[in-house]
């Protein structure tokens, strides 16, 4: 509700002009963002966990279930073959049962290319199933990491990826 004066408006049209505010008065307090904690989680051997981990930060689990004293939150690696595929729809079912250690959260499925190019029809169905039940990051093919050059940036394509995990927030790509 606006307070209205005798004159017919409201209150602030017959103040006048506000001095501006002192400066720093209104700035936001600073906040130094602190990447969120991640155990990677390969669904199968050979997911690429181990790379992802070296690359955006966290911690490699393998194939084994984060410990204790790891981070909770699990970003489940598969590669986009056929085998890598069903083994992240066989993992994700045992999360969706509950069956997963206590206290652990499945946060988003990686899907790391098995290949240069598309994918056939057959896996990017697969793809899409999983889509439909949890968030998907997809890494393209990176030729580099093929030959154990991890040193530049991530790939474009894997900006939300990156903003997730806070990985290289210097880097400008």
């Amino acid at each position: 509700m606006r307070t209205t004066d005798a004159r017919g408006g409201p209150e602030i049209w017959l103040r006048g002009p506000v001095a501006p505010p002192e400066p720093g008065a209104y700035e936001p307090a600073p906040h130094a963002r602190v990447p969120h904690r991640f155990s990677w989680l390969a669904a199968h051997g050979g997911a690429g966990a181990t790379t992802l981990a070296r690359v955006y930060g966290g911690h490699d689990c393998g194939c084994d279930w984060p410990a204790p004293g790891d981070p909770a939150s699990v970003l489940l690696v598969a590669r986009t073959h056929a085998y890598g595929i069903e083994a992240a729809l066989r993992t994700l079912e045992v999360f969706r049962r509950g069956q997963a250690p206590r206290g652990l959260a499945l946060d988003a499925v990686v899907l790391v290319a098995d290949a240069p190019g598309r994918l056939p029809r057959p896996l990017a169905q697969g793809v899409r199933l999983l889509e439909s039940v949890v968030a998907v990051h997809r890494v393209p093919w990176v030729h580099a990491w093929r030959l154990g050059d991890l040193t530049g940036p991530p790939p474009r394509e894997t900006e939300p990826l990156t903003r997730l995990t806070g990985a290289h927030a210097g880097w400008s790509g």
